[in-house]
C-alpha cells in the first residue's frame, strides 16, 4: 500500500476497518489490563511489532529504505503525537468505560477542523464552526465536570485526542508519500521507547507505595510475565501492525476531517463490547453527548459536500 495519491472511498472503508480493528485492540487491554502494566504492554508489544515491520519491510524488498523513511523528522514527530495519544488513552481505560473512553477521545475531529482551519488553511465555514462549538458542549455534557459523575481520567482521552489531531494533519501535509510500512515502524517505534523510558523511570525512582497500590495499571513495576501473556501480546503487537499501516493509509488518501468523522464508527463497536462483556449501558446523559459530538462531525463533513 502507498498510501499516495486521493481515493476518499477507499480511505473512508479503510479507516472503519481500522476502527473496528482498534476496539477490538481496546477491548483486550480493557480485559487484561490488570495483569501487567501499561508501560510494560507498549515495552513488550513493541519488542515483537518493530522487528516485524522490518521483516515485512525486507519481504517487501526495501528495509532500507523503509528504516531511512521512518526516522525522518516529520515521521517521528506524527509517531510522538500519536504516541501522545495512546499513552493518555490507554492509560484512562481501567477506570472508565470504553465508550466514555472513545467519546472523550472522539473529539480529535473538531480539534482536526481547527488546526485544518490555522495550520493548512483549509476553511471551516459557517457549518464547520457551529460543528466545533456543537462538539466541544458534546464533551461537556459527556464529562460532566464538576459533578459526582466527573472524573479526572475522562481528560485523558480528550488530551490525547489534541495529540491525535496534530498527528494527523502531519500525516496529510507532510507523510502523505512516505509508505505506510515506514509510518507504522515510527510510531511503534516510538511507543516501545515511550515504554521502556517511563518504566526505567518508575523503577529508578519508585512512587510512593500509596500510589503504586492505588494505581499499578499506571504506576507499578513490571510484574512476571507468564507463558500465557506471551499470545496477549503477539496479538496486540499484530493489532499495533495493522492500525499503524491502515491509519496512516486513511489519512494520506482523503482530507483529515473527512476521514476523522468516519472514526465515528469506533463509538458503535465499542458500545456493543460495552455491553456484550461488560454489562455497562451508556446513560441517557452520555449518549446525549456522544449524539451532539457525532452530529458535530456530521456538520464538519457536510461543509465539504
Amino acid at each position: 500500500m502507498s498510501g499516495k495519491g486521493s481515493n476518499p472511498s477507499f480511505g473512508i472503508a479503510l479507516i472503519i476497518a481500522t476502527a473496528l480493528t482498534i476496539s477490538l485492540q481496546d477491548l483486550v487491554f480493557k480485559l487484561f489490563a490488570s495483569d501487567l502494566t501499561l508501560w510494560q504492554i507498549f515495552t513488550l508489544r513493541g519488542l515483537i511489532a518493530v522487528p516485524a515491520l522490518l521483516v515485512i519491510g525486507a519481504l517487501q524488498g526495501r528495509c532500507r529504505s523503509v528504516l531511512r523513511a521512518a526516522i525522518a523528522f516529520w515521521p517521528v514527530i506524527r509517531g510522538l503525537c500519536l504516541t501522545a495519544t495512546f499513552l493518555a488513552f490507554y492509560a484512562a481505560i481501567p477506570f472508565l468505560s470504553l465508550s466514555t473512553v472513545g467519546a472523550a477521545n472522539y473529539i480529535a475531529p473538531i480539534f482536526v477542523a481547527v488546526l485544518s482551519a490555522f495550520v493548512i488553511g483549509e476553511a471551516v465555514g459557517r457549518a464547520g464552526w457551529i460543528g466545533v462549538c456543537l462538539g466541544f458542549a458534546g464533551v461537556l455534557v459527556l464529562l460532566q465536570p464538576e459533578t459526582d459523575a466527573f472524573s479526572a481520567f475522562a481528560l485523558l482521552p480528550v488530551l490525547g485526542a489534541m495529540f491525535y489531531a496534530a498527528g494527523h494533519i502531519v500525516t496529510r501535509t507532510k507523510c502523505q508519500s512516505v509508505p505506510v510500512a515506514a509510518l507504522a515502524l515510527s510510531l511503534n517505534s516510538a511507543m516501545l521507547l515511550a515504554g521502556a523510558l517511563i518504566s526505567w523511570i518508575i523503577f529508578v525512582a519508585p512512587l510512593p507505595a500509596a500510589l503504586r497500590d492505588s494505581y499499578p495499571y499506571i504506576f507499578g513495576q513490571w510484574s512476571n510475565v507468564e507463558p500465557k501473556d506471551w499470545p496477549l501480546l503477539a496479538l496486540l503487537a499484530g493489532f499495533t501492525i495493522a492500525i499503524g499501516m491502515m491509519l496512516a493509509g486513511a489519512y494520506q488518501m482523503a482530507p483529515p476531517a473527512t476521514i476523522a468523522t468516519f472514526e465515528y464508527s469506533y463509538l458503535v463497536f465499542v458500545a456493543i463490547w460495552d455491553i456484550l462483556f461488560f454489562g455497562v449501558s451508556p446513560s441517557l446523559l452520555s449518549l446525549t453527548g456522544m449524539c451532539m459530538i457525532v452530529v458535530a462531525g456530521l456538520l464538519l463533513i457536510r461543509r465539504r459536500v
